[in-house]
């Protein structure tokens, strides 16, 4: 078939229009910690603002310890799904092999320890590694 130049301009056009109005999910993120109260949440929402584009969620391994409304726990998710799961401690890497051995290779351990029960201010220095690396993730996807 012969296209003429209004023709692939068309082309061109209604797909740049219909991937405007459907949303392209390149990549799957989670972000795991120990109650899903602080950290996981966090790096969710930040990534989220930056990279509109991928698909992040959280979860904490043990969740309902921490909160009386029940957050997102790891047990509800498909680990397997996901292209990427960033833990906050090594522990939790351990709890995601224990239920995804296969996801060996997806994780990375951030080493931000859990803010609960400390000062505010150690909570605001917690917020800006968080920031830092969600930066430096969002810069390198």
């Amino acid at each position: 078939m012969i296209y003429s130049v209004t023709d692939q301009a068309f082309s061109k056009y209604r797909a740049a229009s219909l991937l405007s109005v459907i949303p392209v999910i390149f990549m799957k993120v989670l972000f795991v910690c120990t109650g899903n109260a602080y950290r996981s949440p966090v790096a969710e929402a930040l990534l989220k603002k930056l990279k509109p584009e991928i698909e992040v969620d959280s979860a904490g391994i043990n969740a309902e310890q921490y909160l009386k409304e029940v957050p997102e726990v790891l047990d509800s998710k498909k680990l397997d799904e996901y292209d990427l799961i960033i833990v906050m401690e090594p522990r939790h890497k351990v709890v995601v092999l224990s239920k995804c051995p296969e996801c060996e290779n997806k994780i990375v351990v951030w080493n931000i320890h859990d803010p609960y029960l400390s000062p505010n201010e150690h909570t605001g220095k917690i917020f800006e590694q968080i920031r830092q690396k969600v930066k430096e993730l969002a810069d390198s996807l």
